[in-house]
């Protein structure tokens, strides 16, 4: 793809332009078996899958409280109260040519558990400048329900914008790899452990977006951050899972989300839970790994129960600017 501005090779292990179907079919062969059985996988390892249907009925009473107490209505407005948020990012590694690149990240949707939100995402980013739009995973709730009716209410939002150099998408742990086809059809490219190069006429930009590493992680998923690449590198990941993995790879900047930001967060500030096995520092907001720069976003939508408690949600804006000096 190409346009004024430049344009955007593609690239993935086997060194080729895009990922070959072999290479495409391997990946989707592991998927299915991890999906199906009766192990998470981590890059601590496999291990045991505990069924969230155990906690359904805690989650339940726990939401007939928040009825009974009042507190519902109030973490329900809360939940829909997104806003656009902007989040400045310096690189030392940045070409010139990237100074103000503007990045949109929606991360965890979960549209079907709050349909309201359609709409305010859609008004919230009607007429938005953006140069890439990145999806980080987790566009529905139920894991037991088939992916297309969550998937397709993501339509509106993706019209309201015009990204200058496209629209890339992750799976999270959410996300079968049945997702892959119904978001391309859509117009995103979901990035499957592959890295595309963003041209300009002075420097280049490498997006490498991996699969879920919360529950479906394979050393595939190393393997796109350890590929030897000239310039400033950017990964898209669904949790911070491997941020120590990426710095150590020469990463300079990493996108995320999963854990809502907490999505409840107690008055002082802590969250109740990260949802992070590693890593789990970087819980949310801007963080740092060595030189490499992370951004965990509060994410979009919300997770289980339709409320949030002082964790507001958001789309963020990251715009790329230069380091003044170099990151010491």
């Amino acid at each position: 793809m190409h346009d004024a501005y430049g344009g955007i090779a593609s690239s993935s292990g086997d060194g080729q332009a895009g990922q070959t179907d072999t290479v495409r079919q391997t990946w989707r062969r592991q998927r299915q078996a991890l999906e199906e059985g009766r192990h998470y996988a981590t890059p601590m390892g496999l291990i045991p899958r505990r069924g969230w249907n155990r906690l359904r009925p805690a989650l339940k009473l726990f939401e007939r409280l928040l009825r009974l107490s009042g507190l519902h209505a109030r973490g329900r407005a809360n939940a829909l109260n997104i806003a656009l948020k902007p989040v400045t990012v310096r690189l030392a590694n940045l070409p010139v040519a990237f100074d103000g690149y503007r990045i949109l990240q929606i991360s965890d949707t979960h549209l079907d558990l709050l349909p309201a939100l359609v709409d305010r995402i859609t008004a919230l980013l009607r007429g938005v400048s953006v140069d890439l739009l990145l999806l980080t995973g987790d566009y529905r709730d139920r894991h037991d329900d088939q992916p297309e009716p969550g998937l397709a209410l993501l339509q509106p939002i993706l019209a309201a914008l015009e990204p200058n150099d496209g629209s890339f998408a992750l799976l999270g742990n959410h996300d079968p790899a049945a997702s892959v086809s119904i978001l391309e059809n859509m117009g995103l490219r979901v990035l499957l452990n592959q890295t595309v190069t963003i041209e300009r006429p002075h420097g280049v930009l490498h997006l490498t977006g991996l699969d879920d590493v919360h529950s479906f992680y394979t050393e595939a998923a190393h393997g796109a951050l350890r590929e030897v690449r000239t310039g400033c590198r950017i990964a898209a990941v669904h949790s911070a899972e491997v941020a120590d993995m990426a710095a150590a790879a020469g990463i300079d900047l990493y996108l995320c989300g999963h854990t809502h930001g907490g999505q409840i967060r107690l008055p002082w500030g802590g969250p109740l839970l990260s949802q992070l096995r590693r890593c789990r520092a970087y819980s949310h907001g801007l963080w740092r790994h060595g030189n490499m720069v992370g951004y965990t976003s509060n994410g979009a939508g919300v997770a289980s129960i339709p409320i949030r408690y002082n964790c507001p949600p958001e789309v963020a804006l990251i715009v790329l600017r230069r380091a003044e000096k170099p990151v010491r």
